[in-house]
Order: C-alpha cells, then structure tokens, then sequence
C-alpha cells in the first residue's frame, strides 16, 4: 500500500472553497493565540512522501442522559389483594383474550381493552395468554409464548402504566400460567 499523494495547489484552493461554505454542526470554541514565551518549537519535517493532516480536535461531547428505568408495574398490593388473587375468589370485571392473535393484533387489542377497563371504572382484568414456552426468549419472536413474553413490557411501556397497580399470574381456576390479573388502581 502506498502513501497517500496529498492535493495539488488546484485541489487544495478547491478544498478550501468547499470548507469555507461548510457550517459545523457543533462549533468549536475560537482558539485562543498562546502568549510568545509558550509558542511550541516548530515541528520536525516530515520524511519525504508523507502528508501531515492537520489535527482535528474533536468535538465537545455532548452527555445524553441515561435512559430512565421502564416503571415498575407491580407496585405491590394489600394483604386483602393478595388472599383474594391467590384463593380464586376474585371475579374480573373484564376479560381480554389473546388467543388467535399476532403480535401486532395483541397489542391493539391489550390497549384498547385497558382503556375500556379504565373507562368502566374497573379493577381487575383477566389476561388471556396462553401459557409461556420454556425455551429462550430468542425463540418467542414468531412462535408460542410470542404474546406472553411481550405483555409486561408493552404494559411498561403504554401510557396506561400509572393505572396499572399490579400484574399477577391468575389462579388456577382462571387459567393458571396461560393467564394474568391486571389489577388497576382506583381512578380519582
């Protein structure tokens, strides 16, 4: 591999054309000149058949903040919450079915049945799911489990997040691992 030629006069006066219309995206700060007693020593010439690029500083990162931590849907519940999921004896006001449904098609239809719990005023959902694969989740892209494996995150991730007080797998009688309890706060 060879050296690099470097730029002709025309090419460099061309170069500088182009440069001179270029406004940066990032400004530098205007350099400030150095007092002559700080001047650095001239640099030593370089051996023939090499260019020297000029340095360019770079730009002054600028920090995006970190991303902030998906919210936390099972806030906890009170002990009556939790004796009546885990007994059966809760009843859900409404039930989402999931079943039958791709990706796409679940999603659609676990908001817009969240926004008719909310809207009813209503506590409690029973999720549908069908029961997770166990494989790993690399697998759940396209098959079994796909739905299942996606809930929770698309509920995180949903503007109905502050509503939503609990996520509980539902009792046997319910549907056991193939389904959930959406628990929903109290509208005020």
């Amino acid at each position: 591999m060879s050296a690099p030629r470097g730029l002709s006069a025309e090419e460099s006066e061309a170069w500088d054309r182009l440069a001179a219309t270029v406004v940066p995206l990032h400004p530098l700060k205007p350099v400030q000149p150095r007092p002559a007693h700080e001047a650095q020593a001239p640099a030593a010439p370089e051996p023939a058949g090499k260019v020297r690029l000029p340095k360019v500083p770079k730009p002054a990162g600028i920090a995006s903040p970190a991303p902030a931590p998906p919210p936390r849907l099972d806030r906890g519940l009170d002990s009556h919450w939790d004796r009546r999921l885990k007994s059966g004896t809760l009843q859900p006001e409404l039930t989402l079915d999931l079943h039958g449904h791709n990706l796409d098609a679940a999603y659609d239809r676990l908001m817009s049945g969240v926004a008719q719990a909310r809207g009813m005023g209503a506590r409690t959902i029973l999720l549908i799911t069908g029961k997770p694969r166990p494989v790993e989740a690399a697998d759940r892209g396209s098959r079994r489990g796909a739905i299942r494996a996606k809930v929770l995150d698309w509920l995180a991730a949903s503007n109905h997040h502050s509503a939503i007080a609990a996520v509980r797998r539902a009792h046997q009688r319910h549907g056991g691992d193939g389904a959930l309890y959406i628990v929903l706060k109290r509208e005020r």
